[in-house]
């Protein structure tokens, strides 16, 4: 079983959230929200470069088995024709959650995380040929 990063006994939820959370910007709209709003989601260098800074484990936090378990669920979610990546985007008032843009700003949320399945192949190519060599069983 994979755990939490700073858990022993709670289990991983490798979410597509986890690669768009950081666009998160409740209670920062004036200083995160102004950072990110120099970006164009929409615009594929704007893009490219949202996802490599943001959403690709900027902190170095996440193991080569966490990253290879959020590839293995994007690639799920990607293969899926109706998959809602749009919901990914929602403020969630109930939540305190305020997205840096909404679902209505990104002209396609599924190109969007198809891109975070791009990059990350490329930037995490290492971790995720480590992680396919082992049994994600014994995890």
């Amino acid at each position: 079983m994979l755990f939490h990063l700073s858990s022993d006994n709670i289990l991983f939820d490798a979410s597509l959230y986890y690669f768009v959370g950081i666009f998160d910007i409740y209670d920062r709209e004036d200083t995160k929200g102004a950072e990110l709003h120099t970006y164009d989601p929409n615009n594929e260098k704007d893009r490219e470069n949202l996802i490599i800074k943001y959403c690709l484990d900027p902190y170095n936090k996440l193991s080569y088995r966490h990253r290879y378990k959020l590839m293995e669920n994007l690639h799920l979610a990607l293969n899926k024709e109706n998959f809602d990546f749009h919901s990914y985007f929602e403020d969630d008032p109930d939540e305190y959650s305020t997205m840096a843009w909404d679902e209505t700003e990104i002209v396609t949320p599924r190109g969007f995380f198809a891109d975070i399945y791009r990059l990350a192949n490329e930037v995490w190519k290492d971790d995720l040929q480590k992680a396919s060599l082992e049994d994600p069983s014994t995890w």
